[in-house]
């Protein structure tokens, strides 16, 4: 089965809404967009691009380098000088090439092919009302949200059964880097940390009141993601993984759907900063779906968001990160990328995925997560690979591959939309906060546990799973993936599928 390629940021196009009085409402294929880049001046000899250079941490180096960077015809806009990365503008098409050759500088390159701003556009299509009758089968059973019904990823972890032991503790917080969160939602309000919450879009933290927020014509992406970690459990609408946890918003897509490298450092930096126990990252950095060290530009991508990932860790943040939508094997030897670079004209390449990586999530010390359906097997789309996929967890799938169960209705994962609504979307971006969730538990069970330790028993508490041999997951015949690995740690499914009950009892 072909793995598709033209898609959501980390989310396969099968997304719902629901109206907060009673209706459903399904949406089309959309695209992850947030807003706020800064303006910039007109571009002098070339297009105005935005770069990071990444330095020396400490403050020496980095003087003497933004000293420079105006002499090769560039312009500071911020600067991390706790993890070395400095981010400019320029409108030099030499300027690259140029500040590579100062003194302290140990890699540069540009962070899109687009000029400043993107030219591209959204559309997140019209949301369609679903009856009343369709909403009925949605009944609150005893003890449970109204909405819990639908959502068979809770059980599929054990969720609920560990809510019966904890809800999970305010101490705790999930940040969630992303498209923006709607704090406004009265499933997320109760557990919504302002302080920790910005916009990272222009590379620079806006601190504004709502800067953290979608615009009503951006991606309800991060607010879905924020629901499934923590909705609270109220009385109200559907149920997180972890709904006694802290949420925050850090936004990090512009208005055109791309994650740009200066937004992802901005948002690990100020995660790490504002005590975020936990990030989610359901996205991949645009606009290299791999980036490769043997280019100069890609090579500086990566070490940027390597050292803010890093640092995040090191100020106490287990990372959890989507392992993305296209049926990849990240094992392999080579896969061809069709849709680098995406932000002007893609073309076929070809790569090796160990030396070209899809960034945060094969970077050292993050999780990556693999997707799940219904049925408890590998989702259709969800990328693969023995020693790349750390864990696995609810993402959904189409229903025509893995249906769940009644009382739920759709295979797809059940979560929170910008303006007091609730909807479906499927892919690993829905895995991963499954994942982010059961570490904010237990993280509450084991306040006092470093990330290695949150690590470590994330995968110790994993519910093992087997290979699926052979997986024909629309069964023509052929073999969709091939599952390489034992039991205990595989292709698919990584140490195994989270464990949320295990999470607060051990």
């Amino acid at each position: 089965m072909t793995a598709p390629h033209a898609r959501y940021r980390r989310a396969v196009a099968i997304p719902a809404g629901m109206a907060v009085a009673t209706a459903l409402a399904f949406l089309p294929n959309t695209t992850a967009a947030a807003a706020g880049d800064a303006p910039t001046s007109a571009a002098a000899d070339g297009p105005s691009l935005s770069y990071v250079v990444n330095v020396k941490p400490g403050h020496g180096t980095s003087a003497q380098v933004k000293k420079a960077v105006g002499k090769a015809g560039g312009t500071v806009v911020t600067s991390y000088d706790q993890i070395g990365v400095i981010v400019v503008h320029s409108s030099d098409p030499g300027f690259a090439e140029a500040i590579r050759k100062v003194r302290g500088v140990q890699s540069a390159g540009t962070t899109r092919t687009a000029p400043l701003p993107s030219a591209a556009t959204t559309d997140l299509g019209t949301p369609k009302a679903l009856s009343a009758a369709e909403v009925a089968g949605a009944e609150a059973q005893a003890g449970q949200d109204p909405l819990e019904s639908l959502q068979w990823d809770l059980p599929a972890i054990k969720a609920d059964q560990a809510h019966e032991k904890s809800l999970g503790s305010e101490k705790v917080t999930v940040a969630v880097i992303d498209t923006g969160v709607d704090d406004t939602h009265p499933d997320i309000a109760p557990n919504f940390d302002r302080g920790a919450s910005v916009n990272c879009v222009s590379g620079k933290p806006d601190t504004a009141d709502g800067a953290w927020r979608p615009a009503s014509s951006e991606s309800p992406h991060g607010t879905h993601v924020a629901g499934e970690i923590a909705a609270a459990k109220n009385g109200v609408g559907m149920t997180g993984v972890a709904p006694g946890v802290k949420v925050s918003g850090i936004k990090v897509s512009n208005p055109d759907g791309f994650f740009y490298t200066e937004a992802v450092v901005c948002g690990f930096v100020w995660a790490a900063e504002h005590g975020a126990d936990v990030t989610n990252n359901s996205y991949y950095t645009d606009p290299w779906y791999f980036n490769c060290a043997t280019d100069p530009d890609q090579k500086a991508l990566v070490e940027a968001v390597t050292r803010a990932s890093r640092y995040a860790e090191k100020k106490g943040a287990v990372n959890v990160a989507a392992a993305g939508n296209e049926n990849y094997d990240l094992a392999s030897d080579e896969i061809t990328d069709p849709s680098s670079p995406n932000d002007s004209t893609p073309g076929d390449r070809v790569v090796d995925p160990s030396e070209c990586l899809d960034i945060p999530t094969q970077l050292p010390g993050v999780v990556t997560v693999a997707a799940t359906g219904a049925k408890g097997i590998k989702s259709s789309f969800s990328n693969y690979g023995l020693g790349v996929a750390d864990m696995a967890a609810p993402g959904g799938d189409s229903t025509a591959y893995q249906k769940p169960e009644p009382p739920a209705t759709s295979g797809l994962i059940l979560g929170t939309l910008p303006g007091g609504k609730w909807g479906y979307m499927a892919g690993t971006s829905m895995a991963s906060p499954h994942v982010a969730g059961v570490a904010a538990l237990i993280k509450s069970t084991h306040p006092y546990a470093p990330p290695s330790l949150v690590k470590a028993l994330l995968y110790a508490q994993a519910d093992a799973k087997a290979c699926t041999d052979p997986y024909d997951i629309d069964a023509d015949g052929k073999a969709d993936a091939v599952c390489e690995g034992t039991k205990n740690r595989n292709g698919f499914y990584g140490w195994g599928i989270a464990d949320a009950l295990d999470a607060v009892t051990k």
